[in-house]
């Protein structure tokens, strides 16, 4: 699971990861420095998208219907890679609703790559042996690298970090 701040890689990680699994797969190099993945029979892919135009329906409800359509379709041995899923919603109700998916993936065999902002979310896969959390490589002085380096979750999205970058130092 990777967690973090809007604007730190997470969908590009995510699409990278998907890429690399499809490139491995085909017998193709992968564009990195060391991959390792076991062999899959699918790759499912859970992104937002934009509002529903023709407003048949809302957000939230436009995600949890293609959830619904991709999980009639697992096949047994799948990879599903979930992009700010839930997000749509509070993230009270995004978190349990994530969490209640992914252990429900995981215990039917599924392996889950999930990326989020909420904390919640992350923070209820705190000690399962499962789980590996990815965080955006923060320095010393607040600077970000990009690099992704194993790390818990962290409850804040540094808004703070970002206020003052728009706003300059006067800001709160």
């Amino acid at each position: 699971m990777q967690s973090g701040p809007n604007q730190r890689g997470k969908t590009t990680f995510l699409r990278s990861l998907g890429l690399a699994q499809l490139m491995m797969q085909a017998g193709l190099f992968v564009g990195a420095e060391a991959f390792e993945s076991g062999v899959v029979d699918g790759l499912f892919t859970h992104f937002k998208r934009e509002e529903d135009r023709a407003l048949e329906a809302g957000k939230f409800e436009e995600e949890l219907r293609r959830l619904s359509g991709l999980v009639d379709h697992l096949s047994t041995r799948p990879l599903f890679l979930f992009n700010e899923s839930f997000a749509a919603t509070s993230e009270p109700e995004g978190s349990e609703l994530g969490t209640g998916v992914v252990r429900a993936f995981v215990e039917q065999g599924v392996r889950v790559v999930f990326v989020t902002h909420f904390y919640s979310l992350a923070a209820a896969f705190l000690g399962d042996p499962q789980a590996l959390f990815l965080r955006a490589e923060r320095l010393a002085d607040g600077r970000r690298t990009y690099r992704l380096k194993p790390a818990p979750p962290e409850p804040t999205a540094y808004g703070r970090d970002l206020l003052r970058q728009v706003f300059g130092e006067k800001a709160p």
